[in-house]
């Protein structure tokens, strides 16, 4: 298979957590009247549902990675339906800015809990820009709202967390076929049991990460 991790070198910084809900709100933040009730793209979940689901998954990472858990952690928020859309974003960027400041402030020895592996601060960081970049696409594409971020941003977070992907394809459609959400030309769309690699990449043993179950929350 190759050394998929050749040429990596840059790190994945707590600040690319910001800069990706900042993709977020300039997407979203327009559309706080439109109908969230529908499904967010091939998502059994509302718009609405998946992005209150942004700040439960990243407020649970911080968590694990401040306790550095050995194992999986109650969560500390399951969804507020409550919420206003607006309060919904102000939530998501949040949940963004703590698990940033978790991250800046775990050094480079911290472990913590995650099923997909034992991960590092910027395992952490990438998986909470995943879950970001992902499901804001996810909320667009209910909405049909164009949404497309930064290339470097898609990149570095599908080197880090999917060093399998295939190269020569655009990053950001790459993240999503990596996300199991699209096709590209020479490999054909995943099915639900992708999984991410957090831990640190030295660790990675050549072989694709499958889940043993579909995603659940």
């Amino acid at each position: 298979m190759g050394d998929a991790t050749a040429g990596y070198s840059a790190r994945i910084e707590p600040g690319e957590l910001l800069r990706a809900i900042d993709q977020t709100d300039r997407t979203l933040g327009h559309m706080v009247d439109a109908d969230w009730t529908v499904p967010a793209g091939d998502l059994s979940w509302s718009c609405r549902r998946t992005l209150d689901h942004i700040p439960d998954a990243l407020l649970l990472y911080a968590r694990s990675l401040a306790t550095r858990a050995n194992d999986r952690q109650p969560f500390l928020r399951d969804g507020d339906p409550k919420r206003s859309i607006e309060e919904l974003l102000a939530a998501a960027v949040g949940a963004t800015t703590i698990l940033a400041e978790v991250a800046r402030a775990a050094p480079p020895s911290a472990r913590a809990f995650h099923p997909a592996g034992m991960a590092d601060s910027e395992g952490f960081v990438a998986m909470g820009c995943d879950e970001i970049l992902i499901h804001t696409s996810d909320i667009a594409s209910g909405l049909d709202v164009p949404f497309s971020p930064p290339p470097d941003l898609a990149d570095a977070v599908l080197r880090r967390l999917f060093p399998w992907a295939p190269q020569g394809n655009d990053p950001w459609d790459t993240l999503r076929w990596a996300n199991g959400r699209v096709a590209l030309p020479d490999s054909p769309r995943l099915d639900e049991l992708w999984y991410w690699h957090p831990a640190p990449l030295a660790t990675w043993d050549g072989i694709i990460k499958r889940r043993e179950r579909p995603p659940a929350w």
